[in-house]
């Protein structure tokens, strides 16, 4: 489990593309320090597991289905990453449960500043904008960001000076495709409704309408 608080940008130093998979070798610091082979970290918001070390970088592996949902398929050597370890079980919480696993590919369709923030707005397909919600949380890239506003086909971003600074946000331009993981709490709200047994719940629409909800 990740928290969306990215720890360093990383360079990509060797892509080797396989007929459906690819290995990576990525050039980092910060992430290195108390890693080993077989834990995870999250490149651009994707969970991949470390299959080498070395003393500047490390290795890891993409499979057919990763490739296939998410932006890494765009990554050349050179391109600038997204880097967060797993989050140990005694640090801090600083953004929202982001697990890894990428719902979809967005569009940057447009970057605008307001003041000092910076807007970005994503366009996504409707799988993905369904569990979008105005004040919700998003992972872009990997990155815990809170939406600000959400429309029938994109939904926007304001990100602060110091995360645009300190992700590779600042490299982005319009057009460019990020990797979007939607809040998972709703996603298993949304299954658990759906799958309810034959029995009639007590939870209905009404009953959390008028609790609030």
């Amino acid at each position: 489990m990740f928290t969306g608080i990215i720890e360093e940008i990383g360079t990509v130093a060797m892509i080797q593309r396989g007929q459906h998979s690819a290995a990576l070798k990525i050039q980092a610091q910060t992430v290195l320090a108390g890693t080993k082979t077989g834990d995870s970290i999250a490149v651009n918001g994707v969970c991949l597991t470390v299959t080498e070390l070395f003393s500047d970088s490390f290795k890891a592996d993409v499979m057919h289905e990763t490739l296939d949902r998410s932006a890494l398929a765009k990554l050349v050597c050179g391109s600038r990453v997204n880097l967060e370890r797993a989050m140990p079980a005694d640090g801090r919480f600083g953004g929202h449960i982001v697990a890894g696993h990428v719902d979809g590919v967005g569009r940057i369709a447009r970057i605008r500043r307001d003041d000092t923030a910076v807007w970005y707005t994503v366009e996504a397909d409707s799988g993905v904008l369904r569990y979008v919600v105005e004040k919700g949380s998003v992972a872009l890239d990997g990155i815990s960001l809170t939406v600000a506003d959400v429309t029938s086909n994109n939904f926007s971003i304001s990100a602060i000076p110091h995360t645009v600074r300190q992700t590779v946000l600042h490299e982005r331009r319009e057009g460019d495709l990020v990797n979007v993981e939607t809040d998972v709490v709703g996603k298993y709200i949304e299954k658990l409704m759906c799958t309810t047994p034959q029995k009639k719940s007590a939870i209905t629409r009404a009953f959390l309408t008028e609790h609030g909800f």
